[in-house]
């Protein structure tokens, strides 16, 4: 009836029509765990090393907020 080599097909189209719905989420977390890794691996590199005790200083980017833009009662949150 069926070889082996047949069933082995068959069997290989049913996980492909089956796991289709699942295939966008399963490259989607692939590829957030693609980027935790790199981001982990260059803040592993950036660290400054146990020899070089002052280190170089790390720049934050943020947002400045002078003291009239903020609303009445609530410090250094922007109105809104």
């Amino acid at each position: 009836m069926f070889g082996l080599s047949e069933l082995a097909i068959i069997l290989i189209v049913v996980i492909a029509v089956l796991a289709a719905r699942k295939l966008p989420e399963l490259t989607r977390s692939a590829g957030k765990s693609a980027r935790i890794l790199k981001a982990e691996a260059r803040a592993l590199k950036d660290e400054p090393t146990p020899g070089d005790p002052q280190g170089t200083p790390r720049v934050i980017q943020g947002e400045a907020v002078r003291r009239e833009d903020t609303a009445p009662g609530t410090p250094g949150t922007p109105k809104g």
